[in-house]
């Protein structure tokens, strides 16, 4: 058995001081606030806490613990772009360009090294599961490896030996865009049809912290008459799609096909409340009331889209409709999930000129939304849970004097003021690895673009 003291921690939708945790097999044994109040003065409990291993048989963790966040739409090979894509000017289009160099020159080896680096970064950041959108299936001039999930087995090697769950998604991409042939890059994304995509997805099985689901790219990826088959084949498995994140996608659906994206997909039978709908920028009216009757999760990933120049979702809307909102870094521009939830709001009050869309409560539970990656047992700490826990500092430049609540975590934190972190029971990053993992994250990348 393992056991933390917290000094304060997100327990029942509050923040309670004292949190006392028992850890067995991985998963909470005993959750119990307000552990000492009964036996020390304030000024005693602080002094405790300055020392994370003072006295006792429990680890003290000082500051703000929280569940495991979960990074709900990641890319991994996108890590090797930041900071290299900034001086074009441009679209989304110009930037996918330059992203198709990077998807031409992985292989198992250089991805496995990346994604492991990648992963290392969000523990690092508090991030307990990774929704991994994968689509490099093949070899660069699409001829299958010898096992046709090599890259997929890599991704989950990668995660396993970082010691990140992750949620493969494994993605089926059929044609550049509505009907036309995949050209360059994309002839390794490209399975033949859904019913071949299929035969190699079943090559991949669930183990203990890896969830085998499935993606459909986008409506241009995945010709109409395709879609059910995708959808019939992610039956009871978490299904993500990237949805009208450019309004050229939804135009080109209604001329091909006279409807929108969201309606395409509503009429296929892929929305539902396994299904996670990537972005959700530019909806209709309809498009909002039917993934909210269908209660889709709407996936936002704020940082990512405003570095695309994609536009700004209705977040609020489509929750107040029924749909959840989870988050993700998608492209990685950054890997802050504190950033994500604080963007959702700060880009509502830029739509709307108005503030006060999302309580840090509400932001909270989108950033640990593990169910929508077929992890329903974290993102909360609670007896019988997945044993997951997050320390960030209170009192760092950005957390100072902001009162070590809810609204800390939200709105002031960021990713560099994490100091601990916990998943499945088993502590993964502490203060200090951040020097290693950057030494791990240059070396990979630098691999990529020898």
């Amino acid at each position: 058995m393992t056991s933390y003291l917290l000094e304060r921690a997100w327990v029942d939708g509050a923040v309670r001081d004292d949190v006392h945790v028992e850890i067995e097999d991985g998963r909470f044994t005993s959750v119990t606030p307000d552990w000492q109040s009964l036996n020390l003065s304030g000024g005693a409990r602080a002094d405790k806490f300055r020392n994370p291993r003072s006295t006792g048989d429990s680890e003290r963790l000082p500051g703000l613990t929280l569940p495991g966040l979960a990074n709900c739409h990641s890319h991994a090979f996108h890590r090797a772009l930041r900071g290299r894509t900034q001086r074009e000017r441009g679209t989304f289009w110009t930037w996918r360009d330059q992203m198709y160099a990077v998807a031409g020159r992985l292989d198992p080896d250089s991805y496995y090294a990346l994604a492991r680096a990648t992963y290392r970064e969000m523990l690092a950041a508090g991030i307990a599961s990774v929704g991994e959108f994968h689509y490099l299936h093949h070899q660069p001039d699409g001829t299958p490896y010898d096992d046709p999930n090599a890259m997929g087995h890599a991704l989950i090697a990668a995660a396993r030996d970082a010691g990140i769950r992750i949620a493969l998604l494994d993605t089926c991409y059929l044609s550049s865009g509505f009907g036309e042939p995949p050209t360059g890059a994309q002839v390794r994304y490209d399975d033949g049809s859904a019913a071949a995509w299929g035969e190699r997805v079943a090559g991949l099985k669930d183990e203990d912290g890896v969830t085998i689901g499935a993606a459909i790219h986008s409506v241009r990826a995945v010709p109409k008459d395709q879609l059910a088959d995708v959808a019939r084949g992610a039956r009871g498995k978490p299904l993500h799609v990237h949805l009208s994140e450019q309004v050229a996608e939804n135009e080109a659906c209604l001329n091909a096909y006279g409807v929108t994206p969201t309606k395409l997909l509503h009429d296929a039978g892929a929305l539902g409340p396994l299904t996670s709908a990537v972005h959700a920028t530019h909806l209709t009216d309809d498009d909002i009331a039917l993934l909210g009757s269908t209660h889709t999760v709407s996936c936002f990933c704020p940082t990512t889209e405003r570095d695309l120049g994609d536009g700004i979702g209705p977040s609020r809307r489509l929750h107040d409709a029924g749909s959840p909102l989870s988050l993700g870094s998608d492209s990685h521009a950054v890997i802050d999930l504190f950033e994500e939830m604080r963007a959702t709001e700060l880009d509502e009050r830029l739509a709307t000129q108005r503030r006060g869309h999302w309580t840090a409560a509400e932001l909270l539970d989108a950033a640990t939304r593990h169910d929508s990656l077929g992890f329903d047992d974290a993102g909360t700490i609670a007896v019988g849970h997945r044993a997951d826990l997050v320390t960030i500092a209170t009192d760092t430049p950005s957390t100072a004097g902001t009162g070590a609540d809810e609204n800390t975590a939200a709105f002031a934190a960021t990713a560099a003021d994490v100091t601990h972190v916990v998943v499945d029971g088993r502590v993964v990053v502490r203060q200090g690895d951040r020097d290693e993992i950057g030494r791990a994250l240059a070396t990979a990348i630098e691999r990529v673009w020898a």
